[in-house]
């Protein structure tokens, strides 16, 4: 199990003020992404290596940015 308690979560600029239906992200430890619902923090995190992060990230920019 990873430790994530150093990690610095934070919400994306998009997210509003709704009441936190978003995602958290922390990519500040080295070597992974870790993922968690905002409204379940104490919950668990979803780990992703970097590559695989970004990869992600810039596929679901780059689909929404198309439609």
């Amino acid at each position: 199990m990873t430790d994530l308690t150093g990690a610095v979560w934070r919400k994306s600029t998009r997210s509003g003020d709704n009441g936190g239906d978003c995602v958290e992200v922390a990519t500040n430890i080295p070597g992974i992404v870790a993922v968690r619902d905002s409204k379940d923090q104490a919950g668990p995190a979803l780990i992703f290596g970097p590559t695989a992060w970004y990869a992600f990230v810039g596929s679901a920019r780059h689909n929404t940015l198309s439609h």
